[in-house]
């Protein structure tokens, strides 16, 4: 079957927003992968006006809903790492995965800018596969 589309439930992780001028982190939302046997974060890089900026990229993990407990996740958790999932000044218009396969029921990322003078575009999405219940709502829940 070629099928995905009922076996992946995606959630908003960064919304789509006015441009980061400054080095204020970019936060997900919190990702809750309760009924998915696996997770992928995809980091949407859209124009980057600086060509010094650096970035720091993390994900986090933890058992509380609003991630009270966080603590960065093991590279040994990882499918991919931190800093092949980090983007570079001269990343425009490119694409950014990472995997999860802990055991943590929640998980959130963050892209924190460094020497940004310009504007930085970014976006999100939490992608929750290998579901215990298919097929996925459509539109998601």
């Amino acid at each position: 079957m070629r099928d995905i589309i009922s076996h992946i439930d995606p959630k908003r992780g960064i919304s789509p927003a006015a441009a980061v001028a400054d080095n204020t982190p970019i936060v997900s939302q919190i990702n809750n992968r309760l009924g998915a046997e696996s997770v992928a974060f995809l980091l949407l890089m859209g124009a980057i006006a600086d060509v010094d900026a650096t970035f720091t990229f993390l994900m986090e993990h933890g058992d509380a809903a609003n991630l009270s407990d966080a603590v960065a996740v093991p590279d040994d958790m990882l499918n991919g790492t931190e800093l092949l999932a980090t983007p570079l000044f001269s990343s425009d218009d490119k694409v950014f995965k990472i995997g999860y396969t802990g055991g943590k029921q929640y998980q959130r990322v963050t892209l924190t800018p460094a020497a940004n003078t310009g504007n930085i575009f970014a976006a999100g999405v939490w992608i929750n596969g290998k579901l215990n219940l298919s097929p996925a709502a459509n539109p998601p829940a």
